[in-house]
């Protein structure tokens, strides 16, 4: 299980982690076909913003303890960076109510950088490596 101050920006579905539901949206939003809901989840780590699809939005609310199996966390058709089950993913709750969480930093509210070593991965600003080069 990682925990949510160690994901980082990603186009695979790789995130095993556990966290409790803070806050859920009560509003739903139609992206095509697919109803979708946003929350705040968290861990003892860290908090980040979760997006439900269909069936997810009715299913879970605030207390919930979730387990995430390959999640992904990237940026929505909205451009707003969330954690998410996607297709390939799966959310089960697990427990309700008691676990340890903090609710910063969200994860969801940092400026990622590509990493300039390698343009397929974002890292926190604070770890991007500064190339200079001075020029005689």
């Amino acid at each position: 299980m990682v925990s949510l101050k160690d994901i980082a920006p990603s186009t695979q579905n790789n995130i095993n982690t556990q966290f409790i539901i803070l806050d859920k949206s009560k509003t739903t939003t139609m992206e095509g076909q697919y109803k979708t809901c946003l929350g705040v989840v968290a861990d003892e780590t860290a908090a980040v913003n979760f997006q439900f699809w269909q069936n997810e939005c009715e299913a879970f609310e605030a207390g919930d303890i979730v387990r995430l199996t390959n999640g992904i966390f990237s940026f929505s058709r909205h451009n707003n960076l969330v954690l998410r089950a996607g297709k390939k993913g799966k959310i089960e709750k697990v427990g309700e109510f008691k676990m340890v969480f903090v609710e910063t930093p969200n994860m969801s509210e940092i400026s990622w950088v590509r990493d300039p070593n390698n343009s397929s991965k974002y890292v926190q600003p604070q770890q991007a490596v500064i190339i200079s080069a001075s020029i005689p």
